[in-house]
């Protein structure tokens, strides 16, 4: 059906209900999506993809640095053990942040 035969203040006014019901829509979508916790398989995934990533890039980082220092400096003890040590536990701490800033996005939202 034409608008031609509404006034520009008709059409205004209908455009303005239009545009109004469109934003309502969009932000019920958002309200139910903010509503819905990201407990889905994918953010289950995703999670378990930053713990590891989180973990295993400073383990291999400090491991060959210790391989390293091992080559460069002989010694009586393992430098690789000692800095593979260090690097689990820089990332353990780093995942435990990621998780911990990950709860609190979900929270506050």
């Amino acid at each position: 059906m034409s608008d031609d035969h509404l006034t520009p203040s008709e059409r205004r006014a209908k455009a303005a209900e239009a545009y109004t019901k469109k934003v309502g829509r969009k932000e019920a979508r958002r309200i139910k999506g903010k509503t819905q916790k990201d407990e889905t398989i994918w953010f289950g995934l995703g999670m378990f993809g930053i713990v590891g990533w989180s973990v295993a890039i400073p383990t291999l980082v400090f491991t060959a640095l210790g391989l390293w220092v091992d080559r460069t400096w002989p010694s009586r003890f393992s430098w690789t053990l000692t800095f593979l040590i260090m690097g689990v536990a820089v990332g353990c701490l780093n995942a435990w942040y990621w998780v911990k800033k990950a709860r609190q996005d979900i929270i506050k939202d």
